[in-house]
């Protein structure tokens, strides 16, 4: 029994949990029927169950959309996805008149009010409203990842994640930006990124109040600014860091890493913001940010906004040893050092001290032969 009070039937075979016993009698093809997928063993009650399933295997997909050429493995995927485009939700929520354009989102919908988790892992007690979401995260146990990509190997766990990832191969990036023509190959990274537009943040610091537009950033400024702890040192110099991937960027400082490689000729680049860049200079590919008071352009959000500030003139960050103000953090923090004969960088090849990071990788060069 659901907490709806919906009765639920148990395969006695796999455990599955269906609504009603058509759906049960139903189920029951899986395990007996004579169409079999030979990719993965999944039984199917027809042949066009089948057909359509291997479409899965073969990345298959007849159904075109007529208006953004999205395809589809079933018609009806390419019916739901049509009201998309012609905002049609025909599906309404009775307690919160929230509408969908598909039943099935409707219904998973509905277990939101209730808090109706019937799909149940038997491995740690999970649930999940959906059972496509149970099935899903049995993969987390099993390892299972039946979608692989055919020009890398990669295995994933979810058919969505390898569509994802094909853009990798090819470049695709469907989502484009109605304000600044910019493209994303996932709708999050467009809804992330309409934020810079909007100058929406709905992710606040409950310590200091300080929003972010993305809830990874405000995790990063917890770990960073609230909390002292320092776990990871470097094997070069012993200097410490909060986070390994700050320790994993300050690593190329030593090793002359490069791992930004551009697709379109062979120069590679330590810094990902260098590749940005040198794709807007030398092959025109992206799009430039530009000052709307002085027609200076910028690769980057961050410094358009940091140049913005500079032109109104905003210091909000005071030297506690003087009376010089600063644009941001980074520039404190490199001020600092002035004031203290505290030396944090060190070469481990002579063991030489610096006071600055700049400093110790110039020196670095020149020690190392690079």
């Amino acid at each position: 029994m659901s907490h709806t009070g919906e009765k639920l039937y148990s395969c006695s075979l796999c455990g599955k949990l269906l609504a009603n016993r058509h759906y049960l009698s139903k189920h029951m093809y899986v395990h007996s029927s004579r169409y079999k997928c030979n990719e993965c063993g999944k039984c199917f009650r027809d042949k066009d169950g089948l057909t359509t399933h291997q479409r899965i295997h073969s990345r298959e997909k007849p159904f075109e959309c007529a208006v953004c050429s999205k395809c589809f493995t079933q018609s009806a995927h390419l019916a739901g996805h049509s009201r998309v485009h012609s905002g049609e939700k025909p599906y309404k929520c009775h307690l919160c008149d929230k509408a969908f354009s598909q039943s099935g989102d409707l219904t998973a919908h509905m277990r939101g009010h209730t808090g109706d988790k019937p799909y149940k892992c038997h491995l740690c007690d999970k649930a999940f409203s959906q059972s496509g979401d149970l099935t899903t995260h049995k993969r987390v146990h099993t390892g299972d990842k039946p979608y692989k990509c055919h020009l890398c190997d990669k295995a994933f766990s979810q058919s969505g994640y390898i569509n994802t990832h094909m853009r990798v191969h090819t470049g695709d990036k469907p989502y484009k930006c109605h304000l600044c023509d910019k493209a994303f190959s996932q709708s999050v990274h467009l809804n992330t990124h309409m934020r810079v537009h909007t100058g929406e943040k709905p992710y606040k610091c409950s310590l200091c109040n300080k929003s972010f537009t993305q809830s990874s950033n405000l995790h990063s400024h917890t770990c960073h600014v609230h909390m002292n702890r320092k776990p990871y040192d470097c094997r070069y110099c012993g200097k410490l860091f909060k986070s390994s991937q700050k320790l994993k960027w300050h690593v190329r400082i030593h090793t002359g890493a490069k791992p930004y490689l551009c697709r379109h000729c062979s120069d590679r680049f330590t810094w990902h913001h260098q590749l940005k860049t040198h794709l807007l200079k030398s092959h025109s590919e992206g799009t430039w940010l530009t000052c709307n008071i002085c027609q200076k352009k910028f690769s980057q959000s961050f410094n358009l906004k940091l140049h913005l500030l500079r032109h109104e003139g905003v210091k909000p960050y005071v030297c506690s040893e003087c009376p010089k103000c600063f644009c941001t953090a980074a520039e404190l923090t490199r001020h600092q050092p002035k004031h203290s004969d505290f030396k944090q960088f060190c070469c481990f090849l002579c063991g030489k001290d610096f006071k600055r990071k700049l400093s110790v990788v110039k020196h670095f060069k020149k020690c190392s032969g690079y």
